[in-house]
C-alpha cells in the first residue's frame, strides 16, 4: 500500500508575501456585515428609544436605516480587512500580517511551532476555503490563525510546517 503524497504549496516562491484568496472576501464581508448591521439597527433602536417624542413607527424605520447603514459598512470593512490580509512561510517560520490602521505582524519560528489545525465551517467548505491554526509553545498570543485561506494551501502550508517540526525523541 503506498502512502499518499504530501501536498505541494500551490506558490513556487515561499519567500514572498501571499494574498488571501479572492473567493474567500465574501466570507469577509458577510461576517463583518451582520456583526454591524446587527450592531446598527441596535444603537438606531436605542437612539430612537432615549427620545420621548418619538413613535414607534419613527422608531422601527431608524432601526432599519440603521441594520442597513451597517450592512453596507460591514460589507465594505470585510472587503478591506480580506485586502490586507498576507501570509508567508520562509525557512525560519510562519508569518501572517494583517491590518492597515492597525497592523498586525506574527512570526512563529519552526521551533515554537506544538501543532497544526485545519477547520472549514459549512461555508468555507463550500467555497473551498479553510483556516489554518498554528499552535505555539507558551501562553501569550499561544496560537495564529490564518482564516479564509485556500483549502489545498491550508493543507500544504500544515505538511510543509510538520515537516519543519523536529520529531521528538523518546530516548529522554
Amino acid at each position: 500500500m503506498t502512502q499518499p503524497n504530501p501536498p505541494v504549496l500551490p506558490y513556487p516562491n515561499t519567500d514572498t508575501w501571499h494574498p488571501l484568496p479572492a473567493r474567500g472576501r465574501i466570507l469577509f464581508c458577510l461576517s463583518h456585515a451582520i456583526g454591524l448591521a446587527i450592531l446598527g439597527a441596535a444603537l438606531a433602536l436605542a437612539a430612537s428609544l432615549l427620545n420621548e417624542t418619538s413613535s414607534w413607527l419613527w422608531a422601527g424605520l431608524l432601526a432599519v436605516a440603521g441594520l442597513l447603514a451597517g450592512a453596507l459598512f460591514g460589507i465594505w470593512l470585510g472587503a478591506r480587512r480580506h485586502s490586507y490580509y498576507r501570509w508567508r512561510l520562509d525557512e525560519t517560520g510562519f508569518a501572517v500580517k494583517s491590518g492597515k490602521l492597525w497592523q498586525s505582524h506574527t512570526h512563529v519560528p519552526a521551533t515554537r511551532v506544538q501543532h497544526l489545525d485545519i477547520s472549514r465551517g459549512p461555508l468555507q467548505r463550500h467555497y473551498r476555503l479553510a483556516t489554518l491554526t498554528v499552535h505555539t509553545a507558551g501562553t501569550h498570543g499561544h496560537a495564529v490563525s490564518l482564516p479564509c485561506l485556500d483549502g489545498d494551501a491550508a493543507e500544504a502550508l500544515r505538511a510543509a510546517l510538520a515537516r519543519r517540526i523536529e520529531p521528538e525523541s523518546d530516548a529522554d
